[in-house]
């Protein structure tokens, strides 16, 4: 395998990381706020009360 060789396929493999990071974060975050901001457990809705607020998410 060529050194050109061995860059693209390096090139590739990190790209293809940060878009995995980046959906893997992007869906933690729509199950976090999706759960918090819609849950009736009150002790959960309580814990993050203030931040949804300050954050202008709707909780209530």
């Amino acid at each position: 395998m060529s050194i050109q060789q061995n860059t693209a396929t390096s090139a590739v493999s990190i790209k293809t990381s940060k878009i995995a990071q980046s959906l893997t974060a992007a869906a933690l975050g729509l199950f976090i706020v999706g759960f918090v901001g819609f849950s009736h457990i009150e002790a959960v809705h309580n814990a993050a009360h203030d931040t949804r607020h300050a954050n202008a998410f709707p909780c209530h």
